[in-house]
Protein backbone atom coordinates (compact mmCIF):
# COMPACT_ATOMS: atom_id res chain seq x y z
CA UNK A 1 0.00 0.00 0.00
CA UNK A 2 2.65 2.83 1.17
CA UNK A 3 4.74 1.76 -2.39
CA UNK A 4 1.80 2.50 -4.53
CA UNK A 5 0.97 5.75 -2.50
CA UNK A 6 5.01 6.66 -2.91
CA UNK A 7 4.57 5.98 -6.97
CA UNK A 8 1.50 8.36 -7.26
CA UNK A 9 3.47 10.70 -5.73
CA UNK A 10 6.39 10.56 -7.73
CA UNK A 11 4.06 9.94 -10.77
CA UNK A 12 2.66 13.38 -9.41
CA UNK A 13 5.99 15.61 -9.35
CA UNK A 14 6.98 14.16 -12.79
CA UNK A 15 4.13 15.14 -14.57
CA UNK A 16 4.16 18.54 -12.93
CA UNK A 17 6.95 19.03 -13.90
CA UNK A 18 6.86 17.99 -17.24
CA UNK A 19 3.68 20.79 -17.45
CA UNK A 20 6.23 23.00 -16.13
CA UNK A 21 8.67 22.69 -18.94
CA UNK A 22 6.66 22.52 -21.93
CA UNK A 23 4.87 25.75 -20.22
CA UNK A 24 8.32 27.51 -20.37
CA UNK A 25 9.49 26.49 -24.01
CA UNK A 26 6.17 26.70 -25.43
CA UNK A 27 6.21 30.33 -24.01
CA UNK A 28 10.11 31.05 -25.18
CA UNK A 29 9.38 29.66 -28.64
CA UNK A 30 6.38 31.71 -28.99
CA UNK A 31 7.48 35.03 -27.75
CA UNK A 32 11.03 34.23 -29.71
CA UNK A 33 8.74 34.48 -32.77
CA UNK A 34 6.28 37.13 -31.71
CA UNK A 35 9.20 39.37 -30.29
CA UNK A 36 9.36 43.03 -32.06
CA UNK A 37 5.58 43.02 -31.52
CA UNK A 38 6.39 43.18 -27.32
CA UNK A 39 8.84 45.90 -28.40
CA UNK A 40 6.37 47.76 -30.14
CA UNK A 41 4.08 47.66 -27.18
CA UNK A 42 6.58 48.48 -24.26
CA UNK A 43 7.72 51.86 -26.27
CA UNK A 44 3.77 53.25 -26.48
CA UNK A 45 3.23 52.08 -23.12
CA UNK A 46 6.43 54.17 -21.48
CA UNK A 47 6.82 56.94 -24.14
CA UNK A 48 3.57 58.72 -23.86
CA UNK A 49 5.41 61.42 -26.33
CA UNK A 50 5.12 58.70 -29.25
CA UNK A 51 1.90 59.09 -31.22
CA UNK A 52 -0.24 55.43 -31.25
CA UNK A 53 0.08 54.13 -34.79
CA UNK A 54 -0.58 51.16 -36.18
CA UNK A 55 1.85 48.68 -35.12
CA UNK A 56 3.58 47.63 -38.50
CA UNK A 57 4.30 51.91 -38.68
CA UNK A 58 5.72 52.17 -34.95
CA UNK A 59 7.69 48.96 -36.01
CA UNK A 60 9.66 50.06 -39.49
CA UNK A 61 9.97 53.93 -37.06
CA UNK A 62 11.83 52.03 -34.24
CA UNK A 63 14.18 49.65 -37.24
CA UNK A 64 14.94 53.05 -39.27
CA UNK A 65 15.77 55.05 -36.17
CA UNK A 66 17.61 52.36 -34.14
CA UNK A 67 18.42 49.66 -36.37
CA UNK A 68 16.40 46.14 -37.75
CA UNK A 69 18.60 43.91 -34.20
CA UNK A 70 17.04 46.88 -32.34
CA UNK A 71 13.44 45.12 -32.31
CA UNK A 72 15.23 42.49 -30.67
CA UNK A 73 16.64 44.31 -28.14
CA UNK A 74 16.55 42.94 -24.69
CA UNK A 75 15.57 39.54 -25.96
CA UNK A 76 17.88 37.62 -23.66
CA UNK A 77 16.26 38.91 -20.53
CA UNK A 78 12.68 38.65 -22.01
CA UNK A 79 13.27 35.34 -22.30
CA UNK A 80 15.27 34.24 -19.41
CA UNK A 81 12.38 35.97 -17.12
CA UNK A 82 9.29 34.33 -19.60
CA UNK A 83 11.04 30.92 -18.74
CA UNK A 84 11.58 31.13 -15.47
CA UNK A 85 7.89 32.83 -14.39
CA UNK A 86 5.80 30.43 -16.94
CA UNK A 87 7.98 27.36 -14.72
CA UNK A 88 7.02 28.69 -11.71
CA UNK A 89 3.05 29.50 -13.46
CA UNK A 90 2.40 26.01 -14.48
CA UNK A 91 3.88 23.70 -12.05
CA UNK A 92 1.92 25.68 -9.00
CA UNK A 93 -1.38 25.52 -11.29
CA UNK A 94 -0.74 22.02 -12.72
CA UNK A 95 0.21 21.07 -8.67
CA UNK A 96 -3.14 22.83 -7.58
CA UNK A 97 -4.92 21.24 -10.12
CA UNK A 98 -3.78 17.53 -9.15
CA UNK A 99 -4.62 17.99 -5.67
CA UNK A 100 -8.13 19.73 -6.56
CA UNK A 101 -8.69 16.51 -9.09
CA UNK A 102 -8.15 13.93 -6.52
CA UNK A 103 -10.48 15.45 -4.19
CA UNK A 104 -14.54 15.59 -4.50
CA UNK A 105 -16.25 17.41 -7.05
CA UNK A 106 -16.25 17.94 -11.40
CA UNK A 107 -13.59 20.44 -12.52
CA UNK A 108 -15.44 24.04 -12.49
CA UNK A 109 -14.35 27.74 -14.31
CA UNK A 110 -14.43 28.87 -10.37
CA UNK A 111 -12.12 26.25 -9.19
CA UNK A 112 -9.85 26.91 -12.23
CA UNK A 113 -10.37 31.00 -11.79
CA UNK A 114 -9.01 30.14 -7.81
CA UNK A 115 -5.88 28.11 -9.05
CA UNK A 116 -4.87 30.87 -11.62
CA UNK A 117 -4.87 33.52 -9.18
CA UNK A 118 -2.66 31.51 -6.22
CA UNK A 119 -0.29 30.61 -9.25
CA UNK A 120 -0.53 33.83 -10.27
CA UNK A 121 0.57 35.60 -7.15
CA UNK A 122 3.25 32.85 -6.24
CA UNK A 123 5.19 33.61 -9.49
CA UNK A 124 4.57 37.79 -9.17
CA UNK A 125 6.28 37.44 -5.63
CA UNK A 126 9.17 35.05 -7.07
CA UNK A 127 9.85 36.81 -10.43
CA UNK A 128 8.86 40.25 -10.16
CA UNK A 129 12.54 41.58 -9.62
CA UNK A 130 13.57 39.57 -13.03
CA UNK A 131 10.76 41.61 -14.80
CA UNK A 132 12.14 44.99 -13.33
CA UNK A 133 15.16 44.42 -15.01
CA UNK A 134 14.12 43.20 -18.14
CA UNK A 135 12.02 46.16 -18.73
CA UNK A 136 15.01 48.23 -18.07
CA UNK A 137 17.40 46.41 -20.70
CA UNK A 138 14.84 46.32 -22.87
CA UNK A 139 14.70 50.25 -23.21
CA UNK A 140 18.65 50.81 -23.09
CA UNK A 141 19.48 52.75 -26.00
CA UNK A 142 15.88 53.85 -26.73
CA UNK A 143 15.26 57.13 -28.28
CA UNK A 144 12.27 58.36 -26.59
CA UNK A 145 9.94 60.97 -27.75
CA UNK A 146 9.35 62.39 -24.17
CA UNK A 147 12.66 64.54 -22.91
CA UNK A 148 12.11 63.93 -19.17
CA UNK A 149 12.51 60.58 -19.92
CA UNK A 150 16.24 58.70 -19.68
CA UNK A 151 17.75 56.04 -21.27
CA UNK A 152 19.39 53.14 -18.94
CA UNK A 153 22.62 51.90 -19.12
CA UNK A 154 23.64 48.39 -18.24
CA UNK A 155 26.46 46.29 -19.10
CA UNK A 156 24.07 42.93 -18.82
CA UNK A 157 21.36 41.53 -16.11
CA UNK A 158 23.88 40.86 -13.13
CA UNK A 159 25.33 44.37 -13.24
CA UNK A 160 21.51 45.31 -13.68
CA UNK A 161 20.60 44.09 -10.45
CA UNK A 162 24.10 45.67 -8.64
CA UNK A 163 23.32 48.99 -10.04
CA UNK A 164 19.48 48.69 -8.71
CA UNK A 165 20.56 47.56 -5.42
CA UNK A 166 23.08 50.30 -5.04
CA UNK A 167 21.34 53.27 -6.33
CA UNK A 168 18.11 52.40 -5.65
CA UNK A 169 17.49 49.89 -2.77
CA UNK A 170 16.69 46.66 -2.92
CA UNK A 171 12.66 46.92 -2.54
CA UNK A 172 13.12 48.73 -6.27
CA UNK A 173 13.07 45.35 -7.72
CA UNK A 174 9.83 44.84 -6.86
CA UNK A 175 8.56 48.08 -8.15
CA UNK A 176 5.06 47.65 -9.79
CA UNK A 177 4.22 44.31 -7.55
CA UNK A 178 0.79 45.72 -6.54
CA UNK A 179 -0.67 45.67 -10.10
CA UNK A 180 1.30 42.90 -10.66
CA UNK A 181 -0.72 41.19 -8.33
CA UNK A 182 -4.36 42.43 -9.59
CA UNK A 183 -3.17 41.28 -12.76
CA UNK A 184 -2.64 37.57 -11.71
CA UNK A 185 -6.60 38.39 -12.49
CA UNK A 186 -5.09 37.90 -16.36
CA UNK A 187 -3.45 34.15 -16.71
CA UNK A 188 -6.02 33.64 -14.22
CA UNK A 189 -9.08 34.48 -16.45
CA UNK A 190 -7.10 33.07 -19.18
CA UNK A 191 -6.85 29.98 -17.92
CA UNK A 192 -9.90 29.68 -16.95
CA UNK A 193 -11.45 30.16 -20.09
CA UNK A 194 -8.61 27.89 -21.23
CA UNK A 195 -9.49 24.98 -19.56
CA UNK A 196 -13.50 25.56 -19.95
CA UNK A 197 -13.05 25.70 -23.45
CA UNK A 198 -10.70 22.72 -23.70
CA UNK A 199 -13.17 20.64 -21.96
CA UNK A 200 -15.82 21.13 -23.91
CA UNK A 201 -14.07 20.59 -27.23
CA UNK A 202 -12.74 17.53 -25.83
CA UNK A 203 -16.42 16.12 -24.62
CA UNK A 204 -17.02 12.06 -25.35
CA UNK A 205 -13.14 11.84 -26.09
CA UNK A 206 -12.72 13.65 -28.90
CA UNK A 207 -9.10 14.78 -29.96
CA UNK A 208 -8.69 18.59 -29.91
CA UNK A 209 -6.35 19.50 -32.95
CA UNK A 210 -3.79 21.99 -33.32
CA UNK A 211 -5.85 24.81 -34.41
CA UNK A 212 -8.78 23.88 -32.51
CA UNK A 213 -5.64 24.48 -29.24
CA UNK A 214 -4.47 27.96 -31.16
CA UNK A 215 -7.81 29.10 -31.57
CA UNK A 216 -9.26 28.48 -28.10
CA UNK A 217 -5.68 30.02 -26.69
CA UNK A 218 -6.35 32.74 -28.74
CA UNK A 219 -9.47 34.01 -27.55
CA UNK A 220 -8.97 33.32 -23.73
CA UNK A 221 -5.74 35.15 -24.09
CA UNK A 222 -7.70 38.07 -26.27
CA UNK A 223 -10.15 38.42 -23.22
CA UNK A 224 -8.26 38.08 -20.63
CA UNK A 225 -5.69 41.19 -21.95
CA UNK A 226 -8.56 43.71 -22.97
CA UNK A 227 -9.77 43.30 -19.67
CA UNK A 228 -6.78 43.97 -17.59
CA UNK A 229 -4.93 46.26 -20.40
CA UNK A 230 -4.75 50.03 -18.54
CA UNK A 231 -2.89 47.73 -15.43
CA UNK A 232 -0.54 46.69 -17.59
CA UNK A 233 0.22 49.79 -18.89
CA UNK A 234 0.58 51.67 -15.09
CA UNK A 235 2.84 48.43 -14.67
CA UNK A 236 5.37 49.15 -17.26
CA UNK A 237 5.56 52.79 -16.23
CA UNK A 238 6.22 51.62 -12.93
CA UNK A 239 8.95 49.14 -13.57
CA UNK A 240 10.69 51.40 -15.89
CA UNK A 241 11.54 53.05 -12.75
CA UNK A 242 11.45 57.17 -14.05
CA UNK A 243 7.92 57.52 -12.59
CA UNK A 244 8.64 59.52 -9.17
CA UNK A 245 5.14 59.50 -7.41
CA UNK A 246 4.42 61.76 -4.78
CA UNK A 247 6.89 60.19 -2.05
CA UNK A 248 4.02 57.77 0.48
CA UNK A 249 5.22 54.46 1.06
CA UNK A 250 3.64 51.52 1.95
CA UNK A 251 0.36 50.09 0.66
CA UNK A 252 -1.64 53.10 0.54
CA UNK A 253 1.98 54.66 -1.28
CA UNK A 254 1.23 52.12 -3.78
CA UNK A 255 -2.20 52.55 -4.38
CA UNK A 256 -2.09 55.94 -4.77
CA UNK A 257 0.61 55.83 -7.40
CA UNK A 258 -1.37 53.51 -9.39
CA UNK A 259 -4.46 55.55 -9.37
CA UNK A 260 -2.47 58.86 -9.75
CA UNK A 261 -1.09 57.25 -13.30
CA UNK A 262 -4.43 56.27 -14.09
CA UNK A 263 -5.82 59.75 -14.15
CA UNK A 264 -2.80 61.38 -15.47
CA UNK A 265 -3.20 58.83 -18.36
CA UNK A 266 -7.16 59.89 -18.47
CA UNK A 267 -6.31 63.61 -18.64
CA UNK A 268 -3.20 63.71 -21.00
CA UNK A 269 -4.72 61.42 -23.53
CA UNK A 270 -8.19 60.88 -22.54
CA UNK A 271 -9.82 57.43 -21.61
CA UNK A 272 -8.37 55.45 -24.91
CA UNK A 273 -5.31 56.91 -23.73
CA UNK A 274 -5.64 53.94 -20.95
CA UNK A 275 -5.54 51.40 -23.91
CA UNK A 276 -2.75 53.01 -26.12
CA UNK A 277 -0.67 49.95 -27.98
CA UNK A 278 -3.51 47.83 -26.77
CA UNK A 279 -3.34 46.63 -30.69
CA UNK A 280 0.50 45.92 -30.47
CA UNK A 281 -0.42 44.23 -27.42
CA UNK A 282 -2.98 41.94 -28.46
CA UNK A 283 -1.36 41.05 -31.30
CA UNK A 284 1.61 39.93 -29.65
CA UNK A 285 -0.06 38.73 -26.60
CA UNK A 286 -2.87 36.80 -28.46
CA UNK A 287 -0.52 34.86 -30.81
CA UNK A 288 1.79 34.69 -28.65
CA UNK A 289 -0.37 32.87 -26.41
CA UNK A 290 -2.25 30.84 -28.85
CA UNK A 291 1.04 29.53 -30.15
CA UNK A 292 2.60 28.90 -26.78
CA UNK A 293 -0.51 26.44 -25.83
CA UNK A 294 0.17 24.68 -28.82
CA UNK A 295 3.62 23.77 -27.94
CA UNK A 296 3.23 22.79 -24.18
CA UNK A 297 -0.08 20.72 -25.44
CA UNK A 298 2.42 18.97 -28.14
CA UNK A 299 5.22 18.67 -25.45
CA UNK A 300 3.03 17.58 -22.84
CA UNK A 301 1.61 14.74 -25.21
CA UNK A 302 4.77 13.84 -26.61
CA UNK A 303 6.62 13.28 -23.55
CA UNK A 304 3.63 11.03 -21.90
CA UNK A 305 3.04 9.15 -25.20
CA UNK A 306 7.20 7.85 -25.21
CA UNK A 307 7.23 7.40 -21.04
CA UNK A 308 4.05 5.49 -21.29
CA UNK A 309 1.85 7.64 -18.88
CA UNK A 310 -0.33 8.80 -21.16
CA UNK A 311 -3.28 6.61 -20.43
CA UNK A 312 -2.48 6.84 -16.66
CA UNK A 313 -2.63 10.60 -16.35
CA UNK A 314 -5.88 11.24 -17.96
CA UNK A 315 -8.45 12.62 -16.10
Amino acid sequence: MSDNGGSAVGLLSYETLVHAVAGAMGSVTAMTVFFPLDTAKSRLQVDDKRKSKSTPVILAEIAKEEGLLSLYRGWFPVISSLCCSNFVYFYTFNTLKKVAASGPGKPRPSKDLMMGIIAGAVNVILTTPMWVVNTRLKLQGVRFRNEDLHPTQYRGIFDAFSQIISNEGVATLWNGTLPSLILVLNPAVQFMIYEAMKRKAGRGGRKISSAKIFLIGAVAKAIATTATYPLQTVQAILRFGQYKGDGKHGLMGSLSTVFFLFMERIKTHGFLGLYKGLEAKLLQTVLTAALMFVVYEKITAATFKVMGLNKKLKH
